[in-house]
């Protein structure tokens, strides 16, 4: 994890920049469903033009900056991850595989040795 701590205040030219986020993307809906006697290309070139209009003034504001933050220091420690060899997952998978049958077996034994025990022998319901 990321050790710096950042510490903002939200300006009102922050706040003004999430709400013209949020009119993009208001407003590229309502295009989409508006120009639907255009054909479909128009109505998805204006869905995508005004998601990316969106996208590109949340960028720019402090919540965006700290989000291309948290994606750099996510992508950091994935790539610190030891991930296993293929020999190494295929032989943990055939362990829990061979766990549930085993553990499958037991429930199994245990329930139908209940049953015996409680039908047969205490009520006597099975003769």
């Amino acid at each position: 994890m990321a050790t710096t701590q950042i510490d903002t205040v939200s300006t009102g030219a922050d706040k003004a920049k999430l709400a013209a986020v949020a009119a993009l993307v208001v407003a590229s809906i309502a295009g989409f469903y508006l120009l639907g006697k255009q054909g479909a290309i128009v109505q998805w070139l204006a869905l995508v033009l005004g998601l990316a209009a969106a996208v590109g003034v949340f960028l720019t504001s402090e919540w965006g900056r700290q989000f291309v933050g948290f994606a750099r220091d996510s992508v950091k420690e994935v790539k610190k991850v030891v991930w296993p060899t293929r020999k190494e997952t295929t032989q943990m998978t055939l362990y829990v595989f061979a766990f549930v049958v085993l553990m499958a077996l037991f429930l199994w034994f245990t329930d139908k040795t209940l049953e015996w025990v409680l039908y047969d022998l205490i009520l006597g319901w099975r003769k």
